[in-house]
């Protein structure tokens, strides 16, 4: 998701929330945390050094007071934070109750889209997620599912000159703007590609799906590829 455009935000909680953002920065993405303690007093302690690292490529923000400390009730006023401040919100694991369900009632209130990934139906840690599907939410089996409800994210910059705004695409890696070139006005096969490119056949159909997710580049008959009009 971070890879093409989106903001990753999450509680900075152990396990999934970690993940969502560790992932995001790996990703060269940007990611915000919204705690459900002070700033002075980050819980958990041992996500101190994700923290700092999340400040350099988003932000980690609360609404408590400097050294206030987490409590039952602070954790799901956070998440109305979360909730409101996405477009969506994704549920990867969820008992019957807990603080992701919570949170996805709040998105749901709020008006934002909800999803949740499938699993086992004598997983307790899945009952949430079924749940979840089974009243409505989309179904995901890949970020791929998100992204086609929403498009390539542009950012929107302020201009130099007056109100308007200039549109920027994702940062693309060099793989990625090999490729946007070779595909720049011209329909192109695979192999094609991979032999100018001199890139793996691998890495070329790497590069090409997270292009054609970031809508760059699209399939067209006959196994060939052109570069998406629609960016």
């Amino acid at each position: 998701m971070a890879t093409a455009g989106f903001t990753v935000l999450s509680g900075l909680a152990r396990g999934i929330d970690t993940a969502a953002h560790k992932g995001a920065l790996a990703s060269g993405g940007r990611t915000i945390g919204v705690l459900g303690s002070g700033l002075g007093k980050l819980y958990p302690p041992k996500n101190q050094t994700l923290a700092e690292r999340m400040s350099e490529q988003g932000a980690v923000v609360s609404e408590f007071p400097l050294l206030y400390l987490p409590d039952k009730q602070s954790f799901p006023l956070s998440n109305r934070i979360v909730s409101g401040w996405s477009s969506g919100i994704l549920v990867i694991e969820a008992p019957q109750r807990s603080g992701a369900l919570i949170t996805a009632n709040q998105a749901a209130e709020q008006g934002r889209n909800v999803y949740a990934i499938p699993g086992p139906i004598d997983r307790p840690s899945s009952v949430g997620c079924n749940r979840l599907i089974q009243d409505g939410a989309k179904l995901v089996l890949g970020a791929e599912d998100i992204i086609e409800d929403f498009g390539t994210v542009q950012l929107e910059l302020p201009s130099t000159q007056g109100s308007t705004t200039r549109k920027l695409q994702p940062n693309l890696s060099p793989e990625e703007q090999i490729i946007i070139r070779l595909l720049s006005n011209t329909e192109i096969g695979i192999e094609d590609i991979t032999s100018q490119s001199k890139l793996t056949p691998s890495s070329v159909s790497t590069t090409l799906m997270k292009l054609e997710m970031k809508r760059l580049a699209k399939q067209l008959p006959g196994k060939t590829l052109s570069e998406s009009k629609s960016k």
